[in-house]
């Protein structure tokens, strides 16, 4: 049960309309082909949003850095073609308040032209999130219980999964049948580069922090499948680029919000994507930081 954020901007409101109306079956799961073909996102994670605007988490206002974000991804001056939110839209429990105020948040973006896909974390709720966005929610046949969607673009196809287990259960899990699903949605769509967006890290050399818990049950399924590219993921609150004994690249995203601990970036990764490869720049937060504008050349294994 994917949801879509389309553009409403009247620059864009004919094409957004047209986006939103192209949402066909695939193998059970939605398929969104981008309006613009992107070759330029802007990836988030870990927005942890709440009712209240005010409320603060580790010296941290939540709401403050995705308005700051927001305007950066506004105000980038190449055009941006599509945003990516992998996971804890909401603060703590997934509250109704929460993704109501996600959803006035995104607006401005949305109100630029930009569609906006949304992922889903531990500490999100999918029935108070899909009863905030009722007109986004696309119901399918064969994943009732999860959000999971294909996004086509010029460069890579993007597969978002779900690895929420329930609120407030830490480890994520994508089970066996989102398993299954993926590898024939996999095997039906070999003409691109596959990008896999899961709010879980991967358990590998001794990962803690709670991490995907079928772990190894997904590699069997992405490594020998060469077009799979990449693995990007959130949920530990820590900015990161890896690469797999296969040469898959493992990307994990810096949390718009609270750093879990002191030194580490918060902020967003604007991503450019062309056939062989991408290039991702880190945009902190604090424009200070040293590593602010990183910038990490990824070449696709072959």
């Amino acid at each position: 049960m994917p949801v879509y954020l389309p553009p409403i901007s009247r620059r864009r409101f004919l094409k957004g309309s047209l986006a939103a109306s192209a949402v066909v079956a695939a193998g059970g799961c939605a398929t969104h082909r981008s309006e613009s073909d992107a070759q330029s996102w802007a990836l988030l994670s870990d927005i942890h949003i709440a009712a209240d605007p005010n409320l603060v988490h580790s010296k941290v206002n939540m709401t403050r850095n995705l308005q700051a974000v927001a305007q950066e991804v506004i105000a980038w001056p190449a055009p941006i073609d599509g945003v990516l939110i992998n996971g804890d839209l909401a603060y703590n429990s997934g509250e109704p308040g929460d993704y109501a105020a996600v959803a006035g948040l995104l607006r401005p973006l949305r109100e630029h032209g930009l569609p906006v896909h949304l992922a889903l974390g531990n500490h999100d709720l999918r029935e108070h999130f899909w009863a905030a966005l009722p007109n986004e929610k696309t119901e399918q046949a064969n994943l009732p219980e999860r959000q999971t969607a294909i996004v086509r673009t010029r460069y890579a196809n993007w597969f978002v999964l779900d690895s929420l287990i329930a609120p407030l259960q830490i480890p994520g899990l994508l089970g066996d049948a989102q398993r299954k699903w993926l590898a024939r949605a996999l095997d039906a769509n070999t003409d691109k580069p596959a990008l896999v967006a899961i709010h879980h890290h991967p358990a590998l050399g001794g990962a803690t922090g709670f991490p995907l818990e079928d772990t190894t049950e997904l590699l069997e399924i992405l490594r020998p499948r060469r077009h799979v590219k990449a693995w990007f993921f959130g949920h530990t609150h820590r900015w990161g680029v890896y690469h797999d004994e296969s040469g898959l690249c493992l990307i994990n995203f810096p949390p718009v919000a609270y750093l879990f601990e002191e030194g580490h970036p918060n902020g967003w990764v604007h991503a450019t994507f062309q056939p062989q490869g991408a290039r991702l720049e880190l945009r902190c937060l604090d424009r200070t930081r040293q590593d602010h504008g990183q910038v990490v050349d990824l070449v696709w294994r072959a």
